[in-house]
């Protein structure tokens, strides 16, 4: 995304946990400006503290997350406010912080990443399907709101990505039949978020995209196809996993 943004001409700010990779990303990055800010979004506060030091923002892109996947009773307390505040409450803050500058200017533009996942539920991720799902409606509701402000909002929806993130990381295989998206896939849906103003942008093979609209349609019947040994296996290898990064 940093790297299709910079080409794209925007100057960045990148935000994370650990501030000498990002300062490297930043150095690495084409045009100039760049600048790198860590920020632990699981500390209550962050989000504001980090909207404060960044001044002048015309685009936000909302892309931390935690995996939160497993099953519910494994999750220590800890884990899930960790989970809430990080994949939820941290970007409406974000958000909250940034939104009277965007609107006392007539324009600017959020962009949220969220998931497939915000649309359909899947074994061993009630946890991440909920800060998913949370994410979306934020999103749908701050979007009616700012009808006529010049600010826009829209959802990029990934599922699931080769490359890099859950399943890269995890070293867990995607389900059979399924496909994949890229990075590279979900950064250009970004550009078209930021150009245009769609409400969600699904960035995934029409099967994954099928899947989701019919767990929207029907979850009980999505619930019984995602119920088989495979579904199963690899929901449960990709949480197994991801439990350090809980």
């Amino acid at each position: 995304m940093a790297t299709t943004l910079a080409k794209a001409g925007a100057t960045l700010i990148l935000s994370g946990r650990d501030e000498e990779e990002l300062k490297k990303l930043a150095a690495s990055l084409p045009g100039s400006g760049h600048e790198a800010q860590d920020a632990d979004f699981a500390a209550i506060g962050a989000a504001n503290e980090l909207a404060n030091r960044a001044g002048h923002v015309d685009i936000l892109v909302n892309n931390a997350a935690l995996p939160a996947t497993g099953r519910l009773a494994d999750f220590s307390e800890e884990e899930l406010s960790r989970a809430i505040q990080v994949n939820l409450e941290a970007p409406i803050q974000l958000t909250k912080a940034l939104l009277p500058a965007m609107m006392d200017r007539g324009e600017g533009k959020i962009v949220l990443i969220g998931s497939l996942a915000g649309k359909v539920s899947s074994p061993y991720s009630s946890m991440y399907n909920a800060t998913k799902f949370g994410i979306r409606g934020f999103a749908f509701g701050l979007r009616a709101d700012l009808e006529g402000t010049g600010v826009g909002i829209t959802v990029v929806a990934p599922g699931f990505v080769a490359e890099a993130g859950m399943f890269a990381d995890s070293g867990a295989d995607t389900p059979p039949g399924m496909g994949t998206t890229t990075p590279a896939k979900v950064a250009d849906a970004v550009v078209e978020a930021i150009k245009g103003n769609k409400g969600e942008i699904a960035v995934a093979p029409l099967v994954q995209r099928a899947g989701a609209h019919l767990g929207l349609v029907s979850p009980s019947l999505s619930h019984r196809l995602q119920s088989g040994k495979a579904g199963q296996k690899a929901a449960g290898d990709l949480a197994k996993g991801q439990k350090d990064k809980r």
